[in-house]
């Protein structure tokens, strides 16, 4: 989705939350929208089905006002961790320039991110994207939960290999902006990085 109008000097991407029912998606987007700047946000979006779930998903304008010359737009969308809503995590993935994946810290929920992130893979693969080619950070949220696996066993469980990972607990804000600022840094690294010469 990642688009530069260099006439107008305007630049747009969308950075996308996964991760298993529950795990914090929304929670991430409501703090953000609610600790902004009003003048820096928009309203956010939120397609729900009963018990604060999203069935459809949640969408946030950030503006980040000049970067590099432009004026710089960041699309925020989080998608439902159900399986029967693959085709509303399908629609959203299309054309993300980098993707949050927030894992839930309890231990009983180590299987639900194993599947949840097979899932996405699956997903980025049938649209022609390897996952690994996009930037991904991960969350690591709930650490404030009783039974919580350590940082250094979910990172094991979930091959986070050198990608960025950030504890959090998403309820209070710890976390949050650290995971949306360097999704989005990596995300206007990317697509402002000058492009090599033709040979």
């Amino acid at each position: 989705m990642a688009f530069i109008n260099y006439k107008t000097r305007e630049l747009n991407a969308k950075i996308v939350y996964v991760g298993p029912t529950g795990s914090g998606k929304t929670t991430n987007l409501r703090v953000i929208a609610e600790r902004t700047d009003k003048q820096h946000i928009g309203e956010l979006v939120s397609l729900e089905r009963g018990a604060d779930r999203t069935a459809y998903f949640d969408f946030l304008p950030m503006f980040l006002g000049k970067i590099r010359g432009f004026r710089s737009r960041l699309h925020l969308y989080s998608v439902p961790g159900k399986v029967p809503y693959e085709s509303s995590r399908r629609m959203i993935l299309k054309g993300a320039d980098a993707i949050v994946f927030v894992a839930d810290s309890e231990a009983a929920r180590l299987q639900d991110n194993l599947e949840s992130l097979k899932q996405v893979r699956g997903i980025m693969s049938s649209l022609g994207v390897d996952l690994d080619s996009v930037p991904l950070i991960v969350q690591l949220n709930k650490r404030d939960a009783e039974k919580a696996v350590s940082e250094e066993d979910l990172k094991r469980l979930l091959e986070t290999g050198d990608r960025p990972v950030f504890p959090a607990v998403a309820m209070t804000g710890a976390g949050v902006f650290d995971t949306v600022r360097a999704a989005s840094r990596l995300v206007l690294d990317n697509m402002l990085k000058p492009k090599p010469a033709k040979a």
